[in-house]
């Protein structure tokens, strides 16, 4: 067995697939809240992979997508298969030596190796189901320290409904990510380029449609703060209901 990759300030981990980040972000995910169920045999991992709650995109893969994964994984000493008193192996994840993270820094990108792209607000409400993330400033100072050793960027400026991701995305994903988010997106001062000198300097006649103008951008940065406290809501909403989904899976295993 490779011995597992480990990520230092200079170079971040190499990155995984899609079907491969969520299958560690499975195996951390569950080492954590059902670990009388860790570590986790192939068909434990398919169902924890395509579960409807706390995952995005959803998945359906199947055993055969999954095992092939895990043999890919092991080779680059992501993951181990593990022998026990049964005669079903099962698998474990080597994910924090190989992330280099730890905590709290492991609970934000486990949530973030789940859903991807999310907002800071959503984030701190979902990683504080594995460690408790006093405040978004806390929050904030924990993604910073993951963005300068290159594991989360930030989509987004920074501000209410700030985008932020991992960076373990394989090139051409992030590309289009970052093409995604490259305009018009949440956080992105984008509304007016106009500077307070051309204000003034503009035509008599236009000043009636300014106004009106900045009338709106008022109204609009309004609608914003209210669809970010909806947003902070919703996101305690889906909290509680993953938190009752996951005492649910630990009932049933």
């Amino acid at each position: 067995m490779n011995a597992p990759s480990t990520s230092t300030s200079s170079q971040r981990p190499e990155p995984l697939g899609a079907r491969q980040r969520r299958i560690l972000g499975v195996l951390i995910e569950k080492a954590r809240t059902t670990p009388d169920a860790y570590p986790l045999s192939l068909n434990g991992l398919v169902t924890g992979a395509n579960q409807k709650s706390n995952r995005s995109p959803l998945m359906s893969l199947t055993p055969e997508q999954v095992e092939d994964e895990l043999i890919a994984m092991r080779e680059r000493g992501v993951v181990a298969e593990v022998h026990g008193g049964g005669r079903v192996p099962k698998y474990r994840h080597y994910g924090y030596d190989y992330l280099g993270v730890k905590g709290v820094e492991a609970a934000v990108m486990t949530e973030l190796l789940l859903r991807g792209e999310q907002t800071v607000g959503d984030l701190r409400s979902r990683a504080s189901r594995f460690e408790p993330i006093a405040d978004l400033p806390t929050l904030q100072s924990i993604l910073q320290s993951l963005n300068d050793r290159q594991l989360v960027i930030f989509l987004t400026p920074a501000g209410r409904g700030q985008m932020v991701t991992h960076n373990l995305y394989l090139p051409s994903e992030l590309d289009q990510l970052k093409a995604k988010f490259a305009s018009g997106t949440p956080g992105n001062p984008s509304i007016s380029s106009r500077t307070p000198r051309e204000e003034t300097t503009a035509a008599p006649e236009t000043a009636p449609s300014q106004q009106a103008g900045l009338s709106q951008v008022r109204q609009d940065s309004a609608s914003q703060t209210d669809l970010a406290t909806l947003r902070q809501e919703l996101a305690d909403i889906r909290l509680l209901v993953e938190q009752l989904s996951d005492r649910v899976s630990k009932l049933e295993n």
